[in-house]
């Protein structure tokens, strides 16, 4: 079986093991890493009251969409990571934004993700990684797409 490409979105905003946020990102357990983009500091969304350090990684792996994800949730539960609230802190996060076989569809899982393209904290690190990387939706690139979303941002 040939060796499929993902994108996987990375943030932390609570120390764990005495490690930053930074850190764990930077450190995430995720195999077949191919590129890291820089950490980016975001405010978080919702109930969140940490800044999140985000990144964006490239990882080639023989695992399918689904084998994949239930990989990434073991290390966030390695990590300390428990259901709970939506967009609450958290240690690690780990969501698939894109894959190389373009739209996968069940229970549980949509790749792309559904919220990327209006997630600057995703986009912007993506741009680091896979600039020239097509939505398989919009037919954009990640450099199309944050531009797109950079034109909507109200001005300060």
């Amino acid at each position: 079986m040939g060796k499929h490409s993902y994108l996987i979105a990375i943030g932390s905003n609570r120390r764990g093991r005495g490690r930053s946020p930074r850190a764990i990102v930077t450190d995430a357990p995720i195999e077949g890493l191919r590129a890291l983009s820089r950490i980016h500091t975001t405010p978080a969304m919702g109930p969140g009251t940490r800044s999140y350090a985000n990144a964006v990684a490239l990882v080639k792996t023989d695992r399918r969409p689904r084998a994949l994800l239930k990989h990434l949730k073991s290390i966030e539960r390695a990590h300390g990571r428990r259901p709970g609230r939506r967009w609450g802190d958290r240690v690690l996060d780990l969501d698939i934004i894109g894959w190389s076989g373009g739209i996968w569809t069940s229970p549980g899982l949509a790749i792309p993700h559904p919220a990327f393209r209006e997630r600057q904290f995703v986009l912007a690190p993506l741009v680091e990684v896979a600039p020239d990387w097509r939505d398989p939706v919009t037919h954009l690139t990640a450099r199309q797409l944050r531009a797109r979303l950079d034109r909507k941002r109200p001005r300060a």
